[in-house]
């Protein structure tokens, strides 16, 4: 895993209500006091900004609104996994199984587990 998002899972952890994380000093203390929905609001906001930009990158060309959205979504996502107790490298994981596997193999999969 990168150390960029190792060194950003540990800080978000650490900002966590349960180990001392204050909503007044933290952005990311805040929103885990706020709880589940406001977390995935956030997410949904940050989503629909970075559709916004990959829309306006196509027209336009330049990318770099787009990267600093899906940096805003990546890190938001980032928090919403803390929050269930799971960490990067259980995403890297996932996708380190599906290697190799179509995409249509691996979504026929999920439903025949449902």
């Amino acid at each position: 895993m990168s150390e960029t998002l190792r060194r950003l899972a540990e800080v978000i952890e650490s900002r966590k209500l349960v180990n001392g994380g204050d909503p007044e000093k933290s952005y990311v203390a805040r929103l885990f006091s706020k709880g589940d929905d406001a977390i995935l609001k956030k997410i949904g906001e940050e989503a629909a900004e970075t559709i916004m930009a990959a829309k306006d990158a196509r027209v336009s060309g330049d990318a770099s609104k787009l990267l600093y959205e899906c940096a805003d979504l990546w890190f938001h996502s980032l928090v919403m996994l803390a929050q269930y107790d799971l960490h990067p490298q259980d995403v890297l994981n996932e996708l380190a199984r599906r290697e190799g596997l179509s995409g249509l193999e691996e979504k026929a999969s999920r439903s025949a587990d449902a």
